[in-house]
């Protein structure tokens, strides 16, 4: 029986998987600055948002166990 030759070495597999790659972000569509910046004030809106409603529900529940339980 015959063994099957070992074609590629491991360095060169290795800087083939990193061609691979810089080749796919090649294809990647990135975001233009203003969208970039759009999307960006959006997450800081939301997280803004969320952070007020949970504060204020946390708030709130405080209160309610500390009127219950301690009954000030």
């Amino acid at each position: 029986m015959t063994q099957p030759k070992a074609t590629k070495k491991k360095g060169f597999r290795l800087f083939n998987y990193f061609g691979e790659i810089f080749n796919e972000l090649k294809k990647v569509v990135w975001l233009t600055r203003r969208e970039i910046a759009y999307l960006t004030g959006m997450v800081l809106i939301v997280t803004i948002i969320a952070g007020i409603v949970l504060g204020a529900l946390d708030f709130g529940f405080s209160e309610l166990v500390t009127r219950v339980f301690i009954g000030k």
